[in-house]
């Protein structure tokens, strides 16, 4: 399809690049069953896979990033960050919206190229952090606000990366910090205000605290491991105050209920070309924060 031909009512047309096991449980079924966006391309670096996912969600896999990025008005990305960053920046360039996994690349400055090639471009960018689509999450934010927190504990704990399909690659190497941390940083920041100041202890492929000062004052404890055996994730995030306390359990947030959420708010944002609250400033700003803890990293 020529990029003049793409039409600008109905579903949104997207492509999928990425054929591994996130592309194959969530992005692909998820754009795939509509009725928000329609599937029309995968493409992989993997050809056989491209084609076996794109076979199973009824579309087509194409042979290159450019045939994908003319057969669709965004890109949905399902692979590692760094190929995401130098991808992504393509797409933008092509004027194309992205659905964006977190974190948004490997290194700050890839991640602050991507973010001024979409601002450039002038073109919609959406961050799938996941947990905070649900209505639990949302209705615990919204109640936060109100809640005077003098300091929080919050925990994203699992044993994904002792084996399993997880259990590779770049999670391997940057660990919990750049896998989990996004998740709870980005909801202490958004429960407490403005994180100011960070630093970390630990060894990311192990166990990870996270110490931030938030603008206001308040303090959070933040502890990340991918690493432990437990039968199932232990998650949440819990403030503090005079008040009392209040908390998520996200470890029982079913995604399920999470991406039709991300589908639909991601579609009416290239329709009506409104920013979406978690969008490429958003996962940025996540960035930098990751940035710092991997900087005054003490062990």
């Amino acid at each position: 399809m020529q990029r003049d031909m793409i039409p600008s009512v109905g579903p949104v047309t997207v492509g999928l690049v990425g054929a591994g096991p996130w592309a194959a449980t969530m992005h692909g079924p998820v754009l795939a069953a509509g009725p928000e966006t329609r599937l029309t391309a995968v493409w992989a670096r993997r050809p056989q896979a491209a084609a076996e996912l794109a076979t199973t969600l009824g579309t087509t896999a194409v042979r290159s990033y450019e045939e994908l990025l003319d057969r669709c008005e965004a890109v949905a990305f399902a692979v590692p960050p760094d190929v995401q960053a130098a991808l992504g920046i393509r797409a933008a360039k092509a004027g194309k919206a992205l659905l964006l996994e977190k974190p948004l690349a490997l290194a700050l400055d890839d991640a602050r190229r991507l973010a001024d090639a979409v601002d450039n471009a002038g073109v919609v960018s959406q961050v799938v952090l996941t947990k905070r689509y649900h209505p639990r999450t949302r209705a615990f934010l919204t109640a936060a606000r109100d809640f005077p927190a003098i300091g929080a504990r919050a925990s994203y704990l699992h044993g994904a990366f002792l084996g399993g399909p997880f259990a590779t690659g770049w999670r391997m190497t940057y660990g919990a910090l750049h896998d989990l941390g996004p998740h709870l940083l980005d909801l202490a920041d958004a429960a407490l205000g403005r994180i100011t100041d960070l630093r970390a202890c630990g060894d990311p492929r192990r166990w990870v605290e996270l110490t931030c000062l938030h603008q206001g004052g308040a303090v959070s404890q933040l502890s990340l491991s991918g690493a432990v055996g437990l039968p199932s994730s232990r998650a949440g995030i819990e403030l503090f105050g005079a008040v009392g306390s209040m908390g998520l359990d996200f470890a029982t947030v079913d995604h399920a209920g999470c991406w039709p959420i991300v589908r639909a708010e991601f579609a009416a944002a290239v329709r009506t070309k409104t920013p979406h609250s978690l969008d490429i400033r958003r996962g940025l700003l996540l960035q930098e924060l990751l940035s710092t803890a991997a900087r005054t990293m003490i062990g």
